[in-house]
């Protein structure tokens, strides 16, 4: 529909082809098409051959004969004989030539009677050597049968009840002398584009000529001569009107402005699956996934391809596309790359028996049977159910119902517009009354009605029914009244459909990214080029469009809208399809005047149906064009006789040439009217107006789809093999575009050119490029499959391998192998630095992924594995040991797959490996609510053994998603392991303990949690005492940690100014044991250090939310804001005696009593400072009365955490800096005694009052406030 348009022709055909029993070759069966020997022969396919076809070529498309003959009779020859049904079938057929152009065949396929003796007597033959060898199986078997069961070697469902003798003698026997037989034949148009309802006319008008007893006016000559070279094609924004054999035929063109031409009916598609499949049908084309269409009839395939694709406008099918595969292509169904293709059923076997190479990502329809199976995690149409409701309007007001369907034929199809005549009152929008929903699913319900409301005149409540004759259409239109509202069905949908489009991409020009070098260097280096800013655009959309979005951005065919919008600059060089959209989208930002970039998420329904409506009624009333009749030809005396029901020999003397001079070109209008005609065609069908800018799309766009259509010609095994080879390449390219992208998202670009970068992006984008690479991943997969078994061909193969490795395994060991082992090695380690590393285990991992209950299919369970791979960093080095035996691959894959090309598939790990550089988070993010062991270990100072510590410690251990509990910890060991809900991310560990004994002072170092699934762990660094009387007298602490990078200790932490590099526990022991090896800080770092803890918190607030880190480290972990204020009152602090140490809290609560004894002698300023000392002084006698023991420290911050969460903090430093406490604590240098240092530092911290700060929940347990 949308892609090509040969761009020679200006002849409404091409070519006029008769395919199909070729006398002379005879019988030849058609292995290729898969039939067995078991059929009886009337059952078999056979092979056809193109007889003849007019003209012998034309330059600007060249015949195919292969393609042709395959498309024409994709089964081959059918016999039948007098019992059988003989209807002739229409269906029509695309040729998609490799520079992405097509061209349209439209076949009729009747029965003519066989008149060669020779042909009779094969199938005679056939028959007896079937019989006979059927007899034999019937009498090898032991059981005695019936005498029923020998004359029926093969009871199948028999297709046409008819009695019971013929069907016996149908399946078993055909006899000369008693049954006549009749074969399949085919005519054909090849035409340059797609005027369906047209071509249909003229095939079956020929078709009726020959089997009608008088003869036709003229010579069939004289009308295939007509349509080759006498009929043009319409000028866009034209109508034509020529004549077939017995009637009138109209064909009309879109204008320029209008949505490309389409002539298939779509209400067929709906009425096959209904609306809610279709939907779901165009989401999964939309995200490019593999469709497979099956049916028993050809045009359902054509139709259902041809709807889908083309109610995509503005956007196309980048990639193979063939919407009706001849069964000798079976195997490309084994592509590893996008498709949309038609498979023909033959009616008897279900789907169960289908072999699918690849299953993973494949949307399934089956037509006949109303049903569609979907590939798992589908996202949703946005505003889907509105979408639903306004085509069901559509639907509803032509009588279509939107559950469609299920025994609407073609035929029936075509006649069913006018029984149920229905029209809705649009004046009144009354349409979804429970009445109108009901008579829908009634249809002889509604006929019924119809006559009684006819008779009586009433009007049903909200439901107006016209009949045909007061139709509000003018009695002069030209085509009939069927074909009209086929058109005007048809351009209501395709308008709703293309609303959505022009509604969700209103602003998509704003972030379009135009290249900043010329279109040369563009085009060279497209893959590395990002056309458009995904993250901007999707910032700006409404929630639920996300996940679909954050999909289509990804794919080929909107990098390719975008690509085609970059390489056009004005309106005359832009493609129709473009220019048509761009003018859409005009057009709604004219009548919403509303920031470009601010999405709603209402639904705006479309507008401009009417409009499109009349233009198209505009050119069946008026005809513009009328070709020259058909008239007789020069033909010698003799020639044109006819048999009748027999399609003759046509003379190919006559129909091999046109007519030298075109008489309708000269007369019909100026020359200069017709270039410019040809130009528009041109831009409307293949956009090839530029041929350089096509050539930059198609060859920028390669990703690997060099192959839109599987060549259609004889299959060798060398052209099997070199298909395979551009699939291999193609995989490859993927890969490695997919694994950059993926690294830039994360990283940045610069980092990525430079080689490192930031690591922190989640969310929906990273979601979707994940599945997508568990996408690409499944298609390696399954390239090449010798058996294909389950679902997912990478948990197959994952599961083969777990299998070889158990049974080799030796018995005995129990449990998970390398797991007991480890908790032994980790004892005898004593602690040591932490904890040993987890070890690394392919099969481990499985077992992990194995016993998640939620995970119920093999994709799901492939899926998972792979992001726990990424997020364990092993991806490249599970693959490659899965792939290192051979044996195992060798056995599953075929010789050209993928995995079995050495070079590739290193070159694929090598690509994968890359993805070590950053940290995923892609499973715990994703399987929430999953059990997850974790194993804690608690670590004390080694200076200050705490052997002799008597208490008994307990954890509490907090993450993103939630928290333990308070977990006792064994006191002899220090460690435990427990399993619980998955607590996400990990922010902080409350400890303690319950001080008793006689020694309840412990000094402890850190502690580490590790998640035993994931194999993540966290260090909580500590480096205080917990006991009455020791440090600040704390009980329990909040600890703050941070991921551990398995890396060497020195380069721990990259290097990054001021120049203070301990954890947050050194700088505290330095202030605490030894108060005379204090760093000193200036005033000019400790700025810096506040500056540099309020800018991190601000950022956090500035990204999207799914992407932001954790608050509570920026709050309290190293150098966080609470360091930072603690320098502030550190600095100038007077030091007292040796030995005793003063708290900041201590200084906090000596200004807590001034206040109140302030307060309560009113000798207070104004009532602004009243309320903030009110504040002040609740917040801190809330803190000091919490039943929990935490020390001076921890009470600090507190203090700070709940001043930032209320906004208050930059006013209880001004109160403190005024307070005559300050001068007697703090030496005359001191910050806090400094005007101009503490008025900036006020307004640094006001800038925390545009945010909203949550506190996680372990941070203020215990405080009411």
């Amino acid at each position: 529909m949308t892609t090509g348009f040969s761009s020679g022709s200006s002849r409404f055909a091409d070519y006029f082809v008769i395919c199909g029993l070729d006398t002379e070759s005879g019988l030849e069966p058609d292995e290729l098409s898969g039939e067995n020997f078991e059929q009886s022969p009337l059952r078999r396919t056979f092979k056809s051959k193109v007889l003849a076809h007019y003209p012998d070529n034309v330059e600007w498309n060249p015949f195919d004969q292969d393609a042709v003959g395959m498309l024409c009779m994709p089964k081959g020859l059918s016999f039948r004989t007098q019992v059988d049904s003989r209807e002739p079938q229409f269906h029509s057929f695309i040729i998609t030539r490799e520079d992405g152009s097509r061209t349209y065949g439209f076949a009729l396929t009747f029965f003519e009677e066989v008149t060669s003796k020779q042909i009779c007597s094969a199938m005679q033959t056939l028959y007896h050597m079937h019989n006979a060898e059927q007899y034999d199986i019937l009498h090898t078997q032991t059981t005695p049968h019936g005498p029923e069961d020998q004359r029926l070697p093969q009871p199948r469902p028999v297709l046409h009840a008819a009695p019971a003798i013929s069907r016996l003698q149908r399946f078993n026997s055909y006899d000369i002398s008693r049954d006549t037989l009749y074969v399949s034949k085919c005519i054909c148009l090849i035409t340059p584009m797609a005027f369906a309802q047209a071509c249909r006319k003229v095939l079956e008008q020929l078709h009726q000529a020959v089997t009608s007893p008088q003869a036709p006016p003229l010579p069939l000559e004289s009308y295939i001569y007509n349509i080759l070279y006498e009929v043009p094609l319409p000028p866009s924004g034209r109508s034509l009107k020529f004549s077939g054999v017995y009637g009138p035929v109209v064909c009309q063109r879109p204008s320029t402005s209008e949505l490309p031409l389409f002539d298939f009916a779509i209400s067929e598609m709906f009425n096959l699956l209904g609306v809610e499949n279709v939907l779901q049908l165009f989401t999964c084309a939309l995200l490019e996934l593999q469709i497979l269409l099956y049916s028993q009839h050809y045009q359902r395939l054509m139709t259902v391809a041809e709807s889908i694709t083309a109610l995509m406008f503005p956007f196309q099918w980048q990639h193979v596309y063939v919407p009706i595969l001849p069964a000798s292509l079976l195997h490309f169904l084994d592509a590893p790359v996008p498709y949309l293709m038609g498979l023909h059923s033959n009616g008897q076997d279900d789907r169960t028996k289908l072999e699918l190479p690849q299953e993973a990502n494949l949307c399934f329809v089956d037509i006949d049977n109303h049903f569609i199976e979907l590939p798992e995690e589908l996202p949703q149409f946005p505003n889907k159910l509105e979408f639903i409701q306004e085509i069901s309007e559509v639907l509803m007001s032509f009588g279509v119902s939107p559950e469609g369907n299920i025994h609407s034929s073609e035929s029936q199809g075509r006649s069913r517009f006018r029984s149920v005549d229905m029209v809705s009152d649009k004046r009144n929008g009354n349409l979804g009354s429970p009445l109108t929903s009901y008579l829908l699913r009634e249809n002889e319900t509604i006929a019924r009605l119809q006559a009684l409301v006819k008779r009586t005149g009433v009007s049903l409540e909200k439901l107006e029914v016209r009949d045909d004759a007061s139709c509000n259409k003018d009695a002069r239109t030209q085509c009939d009244e069927e074909e009209l509202k086929m058109h005007q069905l048809n351009i209501q949908v395709r308008e709703v459909f293309a609303n959505r489009f022009t509604q969700m991409f209103a602003d998509y020009e704003v972030f379009v990214i135009q290249p900043s070098h010329d279109k040369e260097s563009w085009f060279t280096n497209r893959d590395q080029m990002q056309n458009f800013d995904k993250a901007s655009f999707l910032s700006d959309q409404p929630e639920p469009y996300l996940p679909f979005l954050s999909r289509f951005l990804e794919t080929q065919m909107f990098a390719s809208f975008i690509d085609s919008k970059i390489l056009c600059h004005d309106d005359e060089e832009k493609e129709h399809t473009l220019r048509v959209f761009d003018s859409r989208v005009d057009k709604i930002r004219m009548l919403n005047v509303r920031t470009p970039t601010l999405r709603t998420s209402m639904y705006q329904k479309c507008t401009n149906i009417e409009e499109a409506e009349k233009a198209i009624e505009m050119r069946v009333a008026k005809i513009d064009h009328t070709a020259l009749h058909p008239h007789l030809l020069d033909m010698k005396i003799g020639q044109g006789r006819y048999e009748q029901g027999f399609f003759p020999r046509l003379q190919s003397d006559v129909l091999s040439t046109g007519p030298t001079s075109n008489k309708w070109a000269k007369r019909s209008a100026p020359a200069q009217w017709r270039r410019r005609d040809r130009q528009k065609q041109h831009a409307e069908h293949l956009y090839l107006d530029n041929d350089q800018r096509e050539k930059y799309i198609q060859e920028a766009r390669n990703l690997g789809t060099t192959i839109r259509q599987p060549k259609l010609s004889n299959l060798s095994p060398s052209v099997i093999a070199q298909t395979n080879w551009k699939f291999v390449e193609g995989l490859l390219k993927e890969c490695r575009n997919k694994t950059k992208r993926m690294l830039v998202e994360k990283m940045g670009r610069e980092a990525v050119e430079l080689g490192h970068g930031e690591v922190s992006i989640t969310g929906v984008e990273e979601n979707t490029l994940i599945a997508s690479l568990c996408d690409l991943l499944e298609r390696i997969w399954s390239h090449g499959l010798q058996v294909k078994q389950g679902k997912s061909a990478l948990w197959s193969h994952l599961l083969h391998y777990q299998d070889s490795k158990e049974k080799n395994a030796t018995p005995g060991g129990l449990g998970p192998p390398g797991f007991i082992h480890d908790t032994e090695r980790r004892k005898s380690d004593g602690g040591g630095s932490a904890m040993p590393p987890l070890r690394i285990s392919l099969i481990q991992d499985m077992r992990h992924i194995q016993n998640i209950g939620e995970i119920k299919t093999d994709v799901g369970k492939a899926r998972a594995w792979v992001r726990l791979s990424m997020e364990k960093k092993l991806l490249s080095r599970h693959l490659k040991q899965l792939l290192s035996d051979h044996e195992l691959t060798k056995k599953l894959y075929k010789r050209y797959a993928f995995l079995r090309c050495d070079d590739e598939k290193e070159q694929f790990l090598y690509h994968l490996l890359s993805f070590n550089a950053v940290d995923y988070f892609c499973f715990t993010n994703v399987f929430t609510t999953i059990m997850i062991p974790y194993h804690v270990v608690i670590v004390p100072s080694k200076k200050l053994g705490g052997s002799m510590f008597t208490a008994n410690p307990w954890v509490c251990v907090s993450g993103e998603l939630s928290e333990t509990g308070v977990l006792q910890v064994p006191r002899n060991t220090l460690e435990i392991t427990f399993e619980c809900q998955n607590l996400g991310k990990l922010t902080t560990v409350q400890m303690g303990h319950d001080n008793s004994g006689l020694y309840a002072k412990w000094l402890v170092e850190c502690v580490v949690v590790r998640n035993e699934i994931t194999g993540h762990t966290y260090k909580f660094p500590c480096g205080r005492w917990l006991g009455k009387g020791v440090d600040d007298g704390s009980l329990e602490r909040i600890l703050v940690g941070e991921l551990m990078t398995p890396t060497t200790e020195n380069d721990e932490r990259m290097c990054r100014t001021p120049p203070m590099q301990q954890s947050p526990g050194m700088m505290r022991r330095f202030v605490t044991i030894s108060p005379s090896s204090k760093p000193k800080l200036n005033t000019g770092q400790i700025q810096e250090g506040v500056g540099e803890a309020i800018n991190g918190i601000v950022k956090h607030f500035h990204k999207p939310e799914k992407e932001r880190g954790s608050l509570t480290l920026l709050l309290c972990g190293e150098y966080g804001l609470v360091w930072a204020l603690e320098q502030v009152f550190q600095h100038g602090f007077k030091s007292p005696r040796l030995f005793k140490n003063v708290f900041i809290w201590d200084f906090l609560e000596k200004a807590q009593v001034y206040f109140e004894s302030a307060e309560q002698q009113e000798a207070t300023p104004d009532e602004n400072w009243q309320t903030r000392v009110r504040h002040f002084c609740r917040f801190m006698r809330a803190i000091n009365s919490t039943s929990r023991n935490i020390g001076k420290d921890g009470k600090f911050q507190m203090l700070v955490c709940l001043g930032a969460r209320d906004h208050l903090l930059h006013h209880w430093i001004a109160l403190l800096a005024d307070c005559p406490i300050t001068s007697q604590m703090y030496e005359d240098t001191a910050l806090i005694k400094d005007r101009s240092l503490v008025n900036s530092l006020i307004r640094v911290l006001q800038t925390l009052q545009e945010f909203n700060i949550t506190l996680e929940a372990s941070l203020v347990k215990g405080v009411g406030i």
